[in-house]
């Protein structure tokens, strides 16, 4: 299968109230968090990833899992995912009423036993469990490629490696097949690449995402590359806050704000309301208590009446 062409609408997936949290200093408490969400409905976005179900000890900042989605309130035409690393978490997700859960499989050994406790094989068992578990239970179930880019232990990450995990993680087909520049070492050209080799392995009811980290100032870039490959859901954070507490010196996810500016600079339809993102935006600096990565937070929008 080649990728499709370049699409003029994408969606995007707001994940600050996980990614971009998780690796704060500044501790958000459980409502800071539930207006955090309930705002970024308010400025367009459908689909919310906003937790994870993890160990509290490894990441402490996701510890209120439960009470923050017992929090917020239901919405038409909106979905609250949240991120598993295993069938614990995919239990704990169920039972607070999540509908859509973010599985994560890696794409080296080293970055996957400090991340998740197994290796490469292990993490794509452990998805093929959840998978079949979230099935049944009618929960959707996406699964996140993550290191397919470059690892902060065993450097390069060949192209053919990343093949070859999504080809046995799609032995058992997600929704959606996320790539993840978890470190944010990708350039355009990695994405092209990685883009048309999972096209070629989809079937048929999975979609392709993606997933960037702004580390060395090619988060945007790498996004519209993957919109010209074809992928059409890509994930952002408000503010550009977040990082993994796994990788040394990862810093945030690229900003909702700056690609939200480049999509609809480049006429690709993103959904979101500029000024209730722009707000959005203020007030969790406020929150934060330090200036946030966004640089369109801090510039603005094309200038009115330049020529």
């Amino acid at each position: 299968m080649t990728a499709p062409a370049a699409s003029d609408a994408v969606r995007v997936v707001e994940v600050a109230p996980r990614d971009g949290l998780q690796n704060e200093s500044t501790r958000l408490t459980t409502e800071q968090k539930r207006e955090l969400v309930e705002r970024a409905v308010a400025f367009g976005a459908r689909n919310v990833e906003v937790t994870s179900f993890v160990h509290p000890g490894k990441v402490p900042a996701m510890a209120d899992a439960e009470a923050l989605v017992a929090a917020l309130p239901a919405v038409d035409g909106v979905t609250y995912s949240a991120l598993i690393l295993n069938e614990r978490g995919l239990d704990r997700a169920i039972a607070a009423g999540i509908t859509e859960v973010n599985a994560v499989v890696h794409c080296t050994d080293t970055f996957s036993r400090r991340n998740q406790g197994t290796d490469v094989a292990g993490g794509i068992e452990i998805w093929k469990r959840v998978a079949r578990t979230a099935r049944a239970a009618g929960v959707r179930a996406n699964v996140t490629l993550a290191v397919a880019f470059g690892c902060p232990f065993e450097g390069e990450v060949p192209l053919d490696v990343v093949r070859d995990v999504a080809a046995r993680v799609l032995e058992e087909p997600p929704a959606e097949l996320s790539l993840a520049d978890t470190i944010g070492v990708a350039v355009p050209r990695d994405v092209a690449a990685r883009a048309d080799a999972a096209h070629r392995l989809l079937s048929p009811g999975t979609a392709l995402r993606a997933h960037f980290h702004d580390t060395r100032s090619c988060g945007v870039a790498n996004a519209l590359a993957a919109v010209e490959a074809g992928i059409t859901i890509l994930d952002a954070s408000l503010g550009g806050i977040g990082g993994c507490p796994f990788a040394p010196r990862a810093t945030g996810n690229v900003a909702t704000e700056d690609l939200a500016y480049a999509l609809a600079r480049s006429g690709i339809h993103h959904g979101f309301d500029p000024v209730a993102l722009q707000s959005a935006g203020e007030w969790l600096e406020a929150q934060i208590g330090r200036p946030l990565p966004a640089m369109v937070l801090h510039a603005g929008g094309f200038p009115a009446g330049a020529s």
